[in-house]
């Protein structure tokens, strides 16, 4: 599983002009499933997002997860994360799982989050998205689970 964690003050997704979801100071998650992966390793990116040390302490130092700072989490699917670009000048996507089974892991993401999360916001799967964000930082963490 590709992950690509921006640490924000806001974040938005719009789709067909309309607000899908939206969170203010927390994580903007960008999902893409692989064909190997499984509910196991859904568990086990949402539990390293909600644990990954990325906001300031009292010292400034990144010391505090999302759960600490009480922030909210906006999810959404993001099939280019496995483009592999090293030939040619068209990305190929075929790290990416196929469309169900990626809509299946994806799901799972959302619900896993929502179990172990307060606030969670998403996009959704498939669908052409407008993402605006305010990067804090920045930081941007690229994760592979």
């Amino acid at each position: 599983m590709h992950l690509l964690i921006q640490r924000v003050t806001e974040a938005r997704v719009t789709i067909a002009g309309e607000t899908a979801g939206a969170i203010g100071h927390g994580l903007l998650v960008l999902v893409c499933a692989e064909p190997h992966d499984t509910e196991a390793t859904v568990s086990k990116a949402v539990a390293k997002v909600l644990k990954l040390r990325i906001f300031s302490d009292e010292a400034g130092r990144m010391n505090r997860s999302v759960q600490d700072v009480g922030g909210g989490l906006l999810i959404v699917s993001q099939f280019t994360l496995a483009a592999d670009s090293r030939q040619g000048n068209r990305p190929s996507f075929t790290g990416a799982a196929p469309a169900a089974r990626g809509e299946a892991l994806y799901d799972a993401f959302v619900a896993e989050a929502r179990r172990l999360h307060p606030t969670v916001a998403t996009g959704r799967f498939g669908a052409d998205m407008q993402v605006a964000l305010i990067n804090d930082g920045p930081v941007t963490i690229p994760m592979q689970v």
